[in-house]
């Protein structure tokens, strides 16, 4: 199946429109009119209910979504593989959360990277969603997570900690005197929802909820408020004054999990990285 037909589909399913699908992909109007045409031939289904300014996925258009991005996904793989340097015999996949660069795959990958010599990485942030699908179409190799995957035939291994402390842009604070203060909350996934749902019932409503840590940081820094943010990532604006520990708080300790596949062919090279991905000094 040509590729570029699927690449297409997805713009078009993205975009809704295939005017603005044209102007991403550097085509004309018709040529990606054409290209859809050709792949509902080739399926003998219709993708898309053509009305004027509402282009709308028909149902099948909805269950070629997963197989596309699937293909594609796939065929990347696949040509990666193949383009290794002589003195590189593989390539690893490693899906990421939202938040696990940050806190704490930033301060490992020097020593993994060098650690598997003969290996070439490939890192992506990904939803957890999108990481049981890879994982389950053997597309990604380790995954990465604040919350552990339930997936069958995945095993499971348990890393880092890492700590969560609370800071704000002001000296001097207690968790009682934040209420006039900007909250931010960071997802930190569902087991950081509890505890703060639990125990944390005085913290002021959320001025700014976000899945990045690095933009509730950069929000704090430029507009003043207090967030849940890794330690290390605020170790050093803490020693600048920059930042300051609230007082009387803490923190709030979440593992990072990592989910791989017991019959990957590549099995040798993904617990050679579950070893240095593992911070014994943590644990």
């Amino acid at each position: 199946m040509d590729t570029d037909l699927l690449k297409t589909f997805l713009e078009v399913y993205r975009t809704r429109h295939f005017g603005k699908a044209a102007d991403n992909l550097f085509l004309t109007r018709s040529a990606v009119s054409f290209r859809v045409k050709q792949l509902e031939t080739l399926l003998g289904v219709s993708l898309f209910d053509r009305q004027r300014n509402n282009i709308q996925p028909t149902p099948a258009g909805e269950r070629m979504l997963e197989h596309a991005n699937a293909v594609l996904t796939a065929v990347e793989r696949a040509k990666q593989d193949v383009s290794l340097s002589e003195v590189q015999s593989m390539q690893l996949t490693i899906g990421i959360g939202h938040n696990v660069w940050d806190s704490y795959l930033n301060d490992v990958m020097k020593p993994l990277s060098s650690g598997l010599q003969d290996v070439s990485l490939r890192t992506d942030v990904i939803s957890t969603a999108v990481m049981s699908k890879q994982l389950s179409e053997r597309t990604l190799d380790i995954a990465l997570s604040f919350d552990p995957l339930r997936i069958d035939d995945i095993e499971i291994t348990k890393l880092n900690r890492v700590n969560l402390v609370l800071v704000s842009h002001e000296a001097g604070q207690f968790i009682d005197s934040l209420k006039q203060s900007q909250y931010i909350k960071v997802d930190w996934g569902t087991a950081f929802n509890i505890m703060h749902a639990q125990e944390l019932t005085n913290l002021p409503v959320p001025k700014l909820h976000t899945s990045s840590a690095q933009i509730a940081c950069e929000f704090m820094l430029t507009n003043g408020g207090c967030a849940f943010l890794p330690e290390t990532m605020v170790k050093a604006k803490i020693q600048n004054n920059d930042l300051f520990l609230v007082e009387g708080v803490n923190p709030m300790r979440r593992h990072i999990y990592a989910a791989h596949w017991g019959k990957n062919e590549r099995l040798d090279q993904i617990e050679q990285a579950l070893i240095l991905l593992t911070d014994k000094a943590y644990q």
